[in-house]
């Protein structure tokens, strides 16, 4: 989408349509929508709410964060970020997150930090390898069993969270597609996923954690299979990640294909 615009929320309008891109997004019924006050105000502590606008002025992309203090250091939690239907696909939400990159970075934050479902595969690849994101930790149902939204419905609301360094060589290499390349035996670990799950999750290398092209397709039409894989992804998840493991990258599977988080061993990373 050549044609768009970014620009923080500023007028009655664009905190409405910040509003309505959350109902859009999450449903009618979301219980965590972010009211339009909060959108105003957070602006004023150093927050950011900020839009993509069309050539017809309407909003197609939202980003809303706060800002705070952790450990001492200023830091950023990116909240929400939502793109309008029709224009997905295009990468209006990498475009919305370098620009709250932009803003955070002449506000003096340089490290931000969000969550998002792992069975996502879509929000995986833009996180970690589009972004150059690294998964911090894995939380249990961290927003409730239930927001109301029909994206969360039936799974829960478990998520990664990631830490962004945005001052790092490695996201300003990932911002101009240089990821780093994974090791053979990164890439070709044993697979973990509802069908042929480790019996016993198990100490070795590396491992790879499987997870659907499309997890809301598969709640769609197989409910059974959509609480499996979440079951089989958050205890792998939990047990390598206690015991030092770390994402070492995501493998983007594309084409309909399932993707792959690669796990490896905590002395690969000292």
């Amino acid at each position: 989408m050549p044609d768009v615009t970014f620009r923080p929320l500023t007028s009655q309008a664009d905190l409405a349509a910040g509003v309505a891109i959350q109902r859009l997004t999450w449903g009618d019924r979301f219980t965590e929508v972010v009211p339009a006050t909060m959108l105003q105000i957070c602006q004023k502590v150093g927050g950011v709410a900020a839009g993509a606008f069309d050539r017809e002025n309407r909003m197609v992309g939202f980003v809303f964060g706060l800002s705070g203090v952790r450990e001492g250091r200023p830091v950023h939690w990116s909240h929400m970020l939502a793109v309008r239907p029709e224009a997905r696909g295009q990468g209006l939400g990498k475009r919305l997150k370098l620009y709250q990159r932009e803003l955070l970075l002449k506000a003096g934050i340089g490290e931000v930090r969000w969550t998002f479902d792992p069975l996502v595969a879509p929000n995986a690849n833009l996180n970690l390898n589009a972004l150059g994101a690294d998964i911090e930790t894995y939380v249990p149902d961290m927003y409730g069993g239930d927001t109301g939204s029909d994206l969360h419905s039936g799974l829960g609301t478990d998520r990664a969270v990631v830490v962004w360094m945005i001052r790092s060589g490695k996201v300003t290499r990932a911002i101009e597609g240089e990821g780093p390349a994974l090791a053979g035996d990164l890439t070709g670990a044993p697979i973990v996923n509802p069908g042929a799950a480790l019996n016993e999750l198990r100490d070795g290398v590396a491992f790879r954690i499987e997870v659907p092209p499309d997890i809301q397709q598969v709640k769609s039409e197989a409910p059974a299979a959509a609480q499996a894989w979440r079951n089989t992804t958050r205890r792998a998840f939990l047990w390598y990640l206690e015991r030092g493991y770390r994402v070492a990258g995501f493998l983007s599977g594309g084409g309909g294909q399932p993707s792959h988080y690669v796990l490896s061993r905590p002395e690969r990373h000292s």
